[in-house]
Order: C-alpha cells, then structure tokens, then sequence
C-alpha cells in the first residue's frame, strides 16, 4: 500500500487494506479531503485489473461509470446557477423535439431527478450511435415515456447522459466534456474528463469484472429474488434501461473512452473525483469553489423517493446526486454523491467537510452500495464520531 493519512483517519487506511485481503480487490485509490484539505491519499494493487501491467500509480485513472452522473448534474446546476438555464422550465423550451410523445411536461429538474420518464429506449442503440451525440439525443427525444414525466421516477441509467448533455448543448453550444474540461474540473484542480483525451490515455488503467466477496458463511452475497427477477428478465424496464447500448461497449477501447457519455464513461483519478466534491462544498487547495450555498440545497434535497421503477429498490435523489438511504448508503443523511456500478464513489458531506473519492478497476454487478466502498464511507464516519466524541 501507498500513499498517506492524517493520522484521525489511520482507519481509512485498515478498511482500504482489507479491501484488498478480504474483499477482492485488484486495484484502486481512495482520496479524502476534509474543508479542502487532502487528508487521506491511498493507492495500492495494479493498474490493469488482470495485474499483468504496471502497478497504480498517484496519477491513475479509471473508468467512473455512474459516478459520472454526479459531474454531469454539475453542469446543468452551474448553468442554472449563472441564470442560463431554468430548472423548472419544460426540457423542450430548450431542446423543441424532446416534447415528443406526451413528454412536453418534462421540467429540467425532472431530468435530473430521474423523473423524466424516459429511463429505457425501444430499440437499444450500437456502441458507435451511443457515442454519436446527435443520433443518441435524437433517439432519446423520440422515445416515448415509461410513464408521465413528473409523476414517479426511475433510475435513468444510460439515457440520463444523453439528456443532461443535450441540455449543456442546446443552452451553451458546446460539447459536455468541453464544459466540463473548462467550467469544472479546470477551476477545481480535478483530473476529471468526459472524453478522454489522446494526452491522458496512458493514464486509465484497464477494467473488467471481478467476484464478489465470499460472506462469512462461505456463501456470495447476492441480491434479492425480486431484484434478481427484474435484472434477469430482458423485458423489464430495469433490463432495458441498463440496456439502452447493446451489445455492451468496451470500456477499455480507446474509441469508447474517448467518447462523451455523460452518464457513464466518465474518467477520472480518485483525488480528482474528491477535488470535484470538495469544489462543490467549499474551497480547496489548489481549485476554487463552484456551488453556492443555495445550489449545494438544490442538490441535496430531496426530490425523489420511495419504490424505484428501474433499480427495484427504494431511492432517493436530490436534484442530480444520490442522497443517503437504504440503497445508497452516503456519510450521512446530509450527505450528497453517487456511485458508479460495480464500485466508484464520489460524495460530499457539507456539514463536516468531507469529500470522498473511490476508485477500482474491479467491477461488481452491484449497482449503487460497493461493499469495498462502504468499508471506507464507514471508516470515514467512525472516524468523525470518535473526534467529535459522538
């Protein structure tokens, strides 16, 4: 293991090594800031996650899936924080063909709220139409609704990317990962891209699937029947919206990386997932704050909650972040974030400073609650309630 810890959090550094001896892990980092400051900054294990290539390295960068939605919401509250773009206006005042099919209702704060009733498509599209942004928007504004938009929500797997870039594109005529290069991760110090660059490439390391852990019964954790029903059932909403992109890309093509899936395929290192929460929250070392008070409220309060129609699992959403509950367990219920499936976390707790960055090249089928990554959330939460004598 490398790297180093304030000495309070020493119990970030256990839980990250037991990652490694009995959780499976290959490969990973995990990067705390605590009122901007880093206080804990660990790494151990390969680059590659069949270990065959170098070993991590502080600079290690790995694919974020879902926790790149965390970013993307970044840029539809930073344009509605500069009043660009009105949170409960229709999308289609923005973006005209999306009011399609009955969707004309569907508000921007729907969007990020996963209410907008799009979480899945009719016809799933190739690799190469997810990565072309005109052809994936086009086949998400004429898609029509699982259910009325506003009404009830779902996780919005991979369409929330298409959306929330659309968006960036139609109020700003730019790119996503050209705002998010620019307006984020620039001004944050973070080491964050949607799109890849060409300069960076030998910086992500390969992923892949790994097993989850054996339990203390010798058994492997496993969901529950009515969850496994619905991930197994290919007509399912849950099925289909995970399976908006068919056949499943290669997260490891240097085409597909280079992409912009803004809720997906975002790259970034572990101190550049912790940098980007800490901006969101305060200052930071080297960075500068990017949401006021008034947009830190937006995106932890709740929005939606209760029986989600895609992960079949209660949720609960802010406007763009997970917020602390049963399927997500976060820090704190002041806590904001969101997983990446199969293992990267980012999260903020505005109430005690705290910014956490987790990344692994070792993918789990789980979707939103890592065990590698709440061993470190809990080693984290021992460690502020042992200081403040809780």
């Amino acid at each position: 293991m490398n790297g180093t810890t304030d000495p309070r959090f020493e119990g970030i550094r256990t839980a990250f090594a037991e990652n490694f001896t009995a959780r499976g892990e290959r490969g990973a980092a995990v990067v705390v800031y605590e009122n901007g400051h880093r206080v804990v900054d660990l790494w151990a294990g390969s680059r590659d996650v069949d270990g065959r290539g170098p070993r991590w390295e502080p600079g290690t960068a790995q694919i974020l899936r879902s926790a790149t939605k965390g970013v993307a919401a970044a840029a539809l509250l930073l344009l509605h924080q500069r009043g660009e773009l009105d949170l409960d206006a229709p999308v289609g005042t923005y973006w005209p063909e999306f009011k399609a099919h009955g969707k004309e209702d569907a508000r921007v704060r729907d969007v990020l709220a996963h209410r907008a009733g799009v979480p899945a498509l009719d016809r799933p599209l190739t690799p190469a139409e997810a990565l072309d942004p005109e052809r994936a928007a086009a086949a998400v504004a004429a898609q029509a609704p699982s259910w009325a938009p506003g009404t009830d929500h779902g996780y919005h797997a991979q369409t929330y990317g298409w959306l929330t870039a659309e968006l960036v594109r139609r109020v700003t005529g730019r790119d996503i990962g050209s705002f998010v290069a620019d307006e984020i991760a620039g001004p944050a110090g973070a080491d964050l891209w949607i799109g890849l660059p060409d300069a960076r490439a030998d910086r992500a390391g390969r992923v892949g699937p790994v097993e989850a852990p054996v339990t203390a019964g010798g058994l492997r954790a496993r969901p529950s029947r009515r969850i496994a029903e619905a991930y197994g059932n290919p007509d399912s909403l849950t099925c289909r919206a995970f399976g908006s992109v068919d056949p499943a890309p290669d997260e490891n093509d240097p085409a597909y990386r280079a992409g912009q899936l803004a809720g997906s395929n975002g790259i970034g290192t572990a101190d550049g997932l912790a940098r980007f929460y800490a901006a969101l929250i305060g200052e930071v070392d080297g960075g500068r704050r990017l949401f006021t008070e008034e947009t830190v409220r937006l995106a932890r309060t709740e929005a939606s909650s209760g029986p989600d129609r895609v992960l079949v699992a209660p949720s609960r959403f802010g406007l763009g972040y997970m917020l602390h509950g049963v399927a997500s367990p976060l820090l704190s219920p002041r806590s904001f974030g969101h997983p990446g499936r199969g293992g990267a976390l980012g999260l903020a707790d505005p109430e005690s400073g705290i910014a956490l960055g987790y990344v692994t090249n070792g993918m789990r089928t789980g979707v939103t609650a890592d065990p590698r990554a709440q061993a470190l959330v809990k080693a984290v939460r021992e460690t502020l309630d042992r200081h403040s004598g809780a």
